[in-house]
């Protein structure tokens, strides 16, 4: 009996006792904050947005909700539908330079009038659902529910003087009504209700996206009027197309006093004008200093705000500690990037 434990024993010994090996931890990718997009309004300057949306295609990054004013409504349906920003830019360029003969005269010509009976209505020069049939992608979607992106689009009720957020619905409708600039464009009839440009509410519209995304950026396109050499006061054409942004940009100073977007671009086409469209090439050219800010910002929040990788289990102390310093701002209240975006003052109880 003692014998063969021993032999037993000696056998034990010369096998290998096999231990299970560590499982190697494995980590996905650190998740990226999410992103609410804001572009506003501002004719011929909102063609900027085009190098803003490239901007986001060359990093890789898609909006996890989008909010537009006027032409940032045209833009943001273009590229929530699922088109990128250099699909924008051509189609763009190929619109004004081949079927937009029509309009190209149109804006060409001073005074307007006798292009009036080209455009049917009386109480504008133009029709909005018209104008978008012949510069609208076809690769729009029709309405909101058929959206990549979800989009919200601002546009302004005439008769109750505030804005109307449209999310749902016909899409065309919607973007029409957002851009229905008086005495340019044909208010736009929604249920009944008359509709005019967002801009007149709300042109630049980064509140709508609070507590959407982890991170607001906002596009401004709105610009100021650039003097004429020649003489001292503007034309009446200038000051009607020129007077609706000047209280747009009123607007946006006053908004920006209370909360602020976590990334705020100015475009750098403020001096460009309404109808400049017919200079896309000089706009698109005019936004690539803004677009190189917007992608160094964007990496800056990125890297400072996405969240670290799960410590595995034989980290140490000191270890731990330094993943502990680097916890993002999201894993706290949400103040905004470096605590920038301001809060409404709290009443205090009666």
């Amino acid at each position: 009996m003692r014998l063969a434990n021993k032999g037993w024993l000696a056998s034990m010994s010369r096998k290998r006792i096999e231990r299970p090996h560590p499982v190697p931890l494995v980590t996905s990718p650190p998740p990226r904050p999410s992103i609410g997009l804001a572009l506003g309004g501002g004719g011929a300057r909102g063609l900027a947005h085009i190098v803003m949306l490239e901007a986001f295609d060359e990093l890789g990054i898609k909006p996890k909700v989008i909010a537009g004013t006027s032409i940032g409504a045209i833009m943001g349906a273009a590229y929530a539908s699922g088109m990128s920003g250099a699909d924008m830019r051509a189609h763009t360029k190929y619109i004004l330079s081949q079927r937009f003969a029509v309009m190209r005269d149109f804006f060409a010509a001073r005074p307007f009038q006798k292009f009036r009976e080209l455009f049917p209505g009386t109480s504008a020069l133009l029709d909005p659902s018209a104008v978008l049939d012949v510069v609208m992608p076809k690769q729009t979607k029709a309405d909101f529910e058929s959206l990549e992106i979800p989009l919200k689009i601002v546009a302004s009720d005439y008769y109750d003087q505030d804005q109307q957020i449209f999310t749902t619905g016909p899409l065309g409708v919607a973007v029409a009504a957002s851009m229905a600039l008086p005495a340019i464009f044909q208010p736009v009839l929604v249920d009944g209700r008359a509709m005019v440009d967002g801009g007149l509410t709300n042109p630049l519209p980064y509140d709508l996206l609070e507590g959407e995304a982890d991170i607001i950026v906002a596009i401004d396109v709105s610009g100021t009027p650039v003097p004429d050499p020649r003489r001292p006061y503007p034309s009446a054409m200038e000051a009607l197309f020129a007077s609706a942004f000047l209280f747009e940009r009123t607007i946006v100073r006053e908004k920006l006093k209370s909360a602020q977007p976590d990334i705020l671009i100015p475009s750098g086409t403020q001096r460009f004008q309404l109808l400049d469209i017919l200079k896309v090439d000089e706009i698109l050219a005019a936004a690539e200093p803004a677009k190189e800010r917007l992608k160094t910002q964007l990496r800056r929040v990125l890297s400072v705000e996405t969240l670290p990788q799960i410590a595995g289990p034989d980290e140490d102390a000191a270890g731990a500690a330094r993943a502990q310093e680097v916890l993002p701002v999201l894993s706290k209240p949400k103040r905004g990037l470096l605590g920038r975006r301001k809060r409404r003052k709290q009443q205090p109880d009666a």
